[in-house]
């Protein structure tokens, strides 16, 4: 075999491989189902909370970092969630979230910054949590999806990573680690 062949035979088994790879059906709340402890947004945001995160760019790269102080209350099925953001370059933001359980896992939410209504499904310990968010940069103001992923991993702590995109294409990452005070 000439080192040409093999190197064809590389590339299309690399390509191959990539192919296959992007058939895999991406997650589903319900593929959580059997994990436990599981996740109740009333139980678990209700009362304060801390946070710590990151977020990455496309590249992996830490961008910024943030701790998050969280109070949540709830009455019935209507709950509301303050976060109060501090990032490592001492900027402040605060997000209000007002948030409706639904029945069977589901999920709404409303926020000030979120652009219409933020979409949840709960199953076992996970919760997948859609939304657009009018993010400000330098001035004007972005649209940008997330796809948030939660996981209780305990009664106390929750893990918590998002994907943020635009016009489909990736932005980077938001990850944070939840703990109940």
């Amino acid at each position: 075999m000439t080192p040409n062949t093999k190197r064809r035979l590389l590339l299309l088994a690399g390509a191959g491989t990539a192919l296959l790879g992007g058939c895999a059906s991406a997650p589903q709340p319900e593929d959580y189902a059997r994990e436990t402890p599981p996740l109740d947004l009333r139980r678990y945001f209700n009362g304060p909370l801390i946070a710590h995160g990151i977020f990455t760019d496309r590249a992996g790269k830490v961008q910024r970092r943030f701790i998050v102080k969280l109070l949540g209350r709830w009455e019935g099925d209507t709950g509301v969630l303050e976060e109060d953001f501090e990032y490592s370059d001492g900027k402040r933001e605060r997000r209000v979230w007002t948030l409706k359980a639904l029945g069977q896992g589901r999920y709404s939410g409303t926020a000030a910054d979120v652009l219409g209504e933020a979409q949840g499904q709960a199953s076992g310990n996970a919760l997948r949590w859609t939304y657009t968010l009018k993010l400000p940069v330098d001035g004007t103001v972005y649209e940008v999806q997330f796809d948030d992923w939660m996981y209780l991993v305990d009664e106390r702590t929750m893990l918590n990573k998002a994907k943020m995109s635009k016009f489909g294409f990736d932005l980077g990452e938001v990850t944070l680690s939840f703990q109940k005070l």
